[in-house]
Protein backbone atom coordinates (compact mmCIF):
# COMPACT_ATOMS: atom_id res chain seq x y z
CA UNK A 1 0.00 0.00 0.00
CA UNK A 2 3.24 2.18 0.80
CA UNK A 3 4.63 1.41 -2.34
CA UNK A 4 1.51 2.94 -4.33
CA UNK A 5 1.22 5.75 -2.61
CA UNK A 6 4.73 6.33 -3.54
CA UNK A 7 4.26 5.80 -7.14
CA UNK A 8 0.90 8.06 -7.14
CA UNK A 9 2.96 10.71 -5.39
CA UNK A 10 5.76 10.32 -8.00
CA UNK A 11 2.98 10.26 -10.90
CA UNK A 12 1.99 13.95 -9.39
CA UNK A 13 5.44 15.20 -9.34
CA UNK A 14 6.35 14.45 -12.81
CA UNK A 15 3.15 15.58 -14.09
CA UNK A 16 3.61 18.42 -12.48
CA UNK A 17 6.88 18.90 -13.93
CA UNK A 18 6.19 17.98 -17.44
CA UNK A 19 3.46 21.06 -17.29
CA UNK A 20 6.23 23.63 -16.45
CA UNK A 21 8.57 22.52 -18.75
CA UNK A 22 6.23 22.94 -21.04
CA UNK A 23 5.21 26.52 -20.47
CA UNK A 24 9.31 27.43 -20.50
CA UNK A 25 10.25 24.77 -22.87
CA UNK A 26 11.26 27.25 -25.55
CA UNK A 27 13.78 29.36 -23.57
CA UNK A 28 14.98 27.43 -20.31
CA UNK A 29 13.72 30.53 -18.73
CA UNK A 30 11.12 32.30 -17.51
CA UNK A 31 9.64 35.72 -19.88
CA UNK A 32 11.50 38.46 -20.55
CA UNK A 33 11.78 39.90 -16.94
CA UNK A 34 9.65 43.53 -16.16
CA UNK A 35 12.52 46.19 -16.20
CA UNK A 36 14.68 44.49 -18.36
CA UNK A 37 16.01 45.55 -21.54
CA UNK A 38 13.73 44.28 -24.31
CA UNK A 39 15.94 41.94 -26.67
CA UNK A 40 16.49 43.28 -30.28
CA UNK A 41 15.67 41.90 -32.55
CA UNK A 42 15.20 42.07 -36.92
CA UNK A 43 12.38 39.89 -38.54
CA UNK A 44 11.56 39.91 -42.01
CA UNK A 45 7.28 41.33 -41.96
CA UNK A 46 4.73 40.87 -44.81
CA UNK A 47 5.69 44.23 -46.52
CA UNK A 48 8.91 42.23 -47.29
CA UNK A 49 11.86 44.57 -45.49
CA UNK A 50 13.11 43.50 -42.06
CA UNK A 51 11.79 45.14 -39.08
CA UNK A 52 13.94 46.06 -35.98
CA UNK A 53 12.79 47.12 -32.72
CA UNK A 54 15.06 49.46 -32.89
CA UNK A 55 13.45 51.32 -35.61
CA UNK A 56 10.90 52.15 -32.79
CA UNK A 57 13.20 53.61 -30.46
CA UNK A 58 10.89 56.65 -28.84
CA UNK A 59 7.77 54.80 -29.62
CA UNK A 60 5.48 52.04 -26.96
CA UNK A 61 5.77 48.77 -28.73
CA UNK A 62 3.07 46.34 -28.38
CA UNK A 63 5.05 43.08 -28.83
CA UNK A 64 2.68 40.32 -29.09
CA UNK A 65 3.55 36.86 -29.88
CA UNK A 66 0.35 34.55 -31.43
CA UNK A 67 0.13 31.12 -32.51
CA UNK A 68 -1.24 30.63 -36.00
CA UNK A 69 -2.03 33.09 -38.66
CA UNK A 70 -6.11 32.92 -40.05
CA UNK A 71 -7.36 30.39 -37.09
CA UNK A 72 -10.34 32.06 -34.88
CA UNK A 73 -8.48 33.24 -31.54
CA UNK A 74 -5.69 34.56 -33.45
CA UNK A 75 -7.83 36.59 -35.78
CA UNK A 76 -10.54 37.64 -33.38
CA UNK A 77 -7.27 38.80 -31.10
CA UNK A 78 -5.50 40.79 -34.48
CA UNK A 79 -8.99 42.49 -35.36
CA UNK A 80 -9.20 43.71 -31.80
CA UNK A 81 -5.56 45.16 -32.31
CA UNK A 82 -6.82 46.42 -35.90
CA UNK A 83 -10.06 48.31 -34.25
CA UNK A 84 -7.42 49.61 -31.61
CA UNK A 85 -5.31 51.35 -34.15
CA UNK A 86 -6.17 54.95 -33.82
CA UNK A 87 -5.94 54.65 -30.06
CA UNK A 88 -2.02 53.42 -30.29
CA UNK A 89 -1.20 56.18 -32.82
CA UNK A 90 -2.25 58.58 -30.18
CA UNK A 91 -0.31 57.18 -27.38
CA UNK A 92 2.68 56.70 -30.17
CA UNK A 93 2.75 53.19 -29.71
CA UNK A 94 3.11 50.35 -32.59
CA UNK A 95 2.35 46.72 -33.01
CA UNK A 96 3.92 44.37 -33.69
CA UNK A 97 2.94 40.47 -34.09
CA UNK A 98 5.06 37.46 -34.04
CA UNK A 99 4.45 33.51 -34.70
CA UNK A 100 6.64 31.17 -36.81
CA UNK A 101 4.66 31.53 -39.72
CA UNK A 102 6.24 32.38 -43.27
CA UNK A 103 5.87 36.12 -44.72
CA UNK A 104 3.56 34.41 -47.30
CA UNK A 105 1.01 33.32 -44.42
CA UNK A 106 1.48 36.98 -42.99
CA UNK A 107 0.93 38.51 -46.37
CA UNK A 108 -2.39 36.23 -46.87
CA UNK A 109 -3.73 37.00 -43.35
CA UNK A 110 -3.06 40.76 -43.87
CA UNK A 111 -4.71 41.23 -47.36
CA UNK A 112 -7.56 38.91 -46.31
CA UNK A 113 -8.24 40.75 -42.53
CA UNK A 114 -7.18 44.34 -44.03
CA UNK A 115 -4.49 43.89 -41.33
CA UNK A 116 -2.53 47.33 -41.36
CA UNK A 117 0.03 46.83 -38.74
CA UNK A 118 3.24 44.38 -38.81
CA UNK A 119 3.21 41.05 -38.44
CA UNK A 120 6.81 39.37 -38.24
CA UNK A 121 8.02 35.67 -39.53
CA UNK A 122 10.36 33.89 -36.70
CA UNK A 123 10.30 30.57 -38.12
CA UNK A 124 13.30 29.58 -36.48
CA UNK A 125 11.80 31.01 -33.33
CA UNK A 126 14.79 33.01 -32.37
CA UNK A 127 12.97 35.81 -31.07
CA UNK A 128 10.26 33.93 -29.39
CA UNK A 129 13.09 32.04 -27.53
CA UNK A 130 14.82 35.36 -26.63
CA UNK A 131 11.34 36.69 -24.99
CA UNK A 132 11.13 33.31 -23.07
CA UNK A 133 7.86 32.29 -25.39
CA UNK A 134 7.04 28.67 -25.07
CA UNK A 135 6.59 26.88 -27.93
CA UNK A 136 3.68 24.22 -28.14
CA UNK A 137 2.92 21.47 -30.43
CA UNK A 138 0.02 19.68 -31.52
CA UNK A 139 0.67 17.02 -33.59
CA UNK A 140 3.09 18.05 -36.55
CA UNK A 141 2.22 21.54 -35.94
CA UNK A 142 4.41 23.74 -33.56
CA UNK A 143 2.95 27.44 -32.47
CA UNK A 144 4.37 30.13 -29.52
CA UNK A 145 2.08 30.66 -26.59
CA UNK A 146 0.05 33.94 -26.71
CA UNK A 147 2.25 36.45 -24.60
CA UNK A 148 2.49 40.00 -24.91
CA UNK A 149 5.22 42.16 -24.10
CA UNK A 150 4.94 46.20 -23.22
CA UNK A 151 8.36 47.84 -23.99
CA UNK A 152 8.64 51.32 -23.12
CA UNK A 153 9.82 54.34 -25.66
CA UNK A 154 13.49 53.75 -23.84
CA UNK A 155 13.52 49.56 -25.09
CA UNK A 156 12.85 48.34 -21.20
CA UNK A 157 10.14 46.00 -20.54
CA UNK A 158 7.25 47.47 -18.82
CA UNK A 159 4.80 44.77 -18.58
CA UNK A 160 4.33 41.38 -19.95
CA UNK A 161 1.23 39.49 -20.25
CA UNK A 162 0.00 35.35 -20.37
CA UNK A 163 -2.82 36.28 -22.75
CA UNK A 164 -5.89 34.25 -21.53
CA UNK A 165 -8.82 36.99 -23.01
CA UNK A 166 -8.29 37.67 -26.36
CA UNK A 167 -11.45 39.45 -26.80
CA UNK A 168 -10.24 42.02 -23.85
CA UNK A 169 -6.77 41.70 -24.60
CA UNK A 170 -6.34 45.12 -26.78
CA UNK A 171 -8.28 47.15 -24.10
CA UNK A 172 -5.87 45.80 -21.39
CA UNK A 173 -2.86 47.06 -23.31
CA UNK A 174 -4.34 50.19 -24.38
CA UNK A 175 -5.34 50.53 -20.49
CA UNK A 176 -1.51 49.77 -19.30
CA UNK A 177 0.04 52.38 -21.66
CA UNK A 178 -2.51 54.78 -20.19
CA UNK A 179 -1.73 54.19 -16.77
CA UNK A 180 2.19 53.78 -17.31
CA UNK A 181 2.36 57.65 -19.04
CA UNK A 182 0.47 59.11 -16.02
Amino acid sequence: MLRKRWIAAGCAVALAGSFALTRNAAAAAELAPIGSVAPNFTLPSQEDKPVSLSDYKGKWVVLYFYPKDMTSGCTIEAHNFQRDQAKYDALNAVVLGVSLDTVESHKTFCTKDSLTFKLLADPNHKVIEAYGVPLKSSGPMHYAERDTFLISPEGKVVKQWEVKDIQAHSGEVLAAIEAVKK
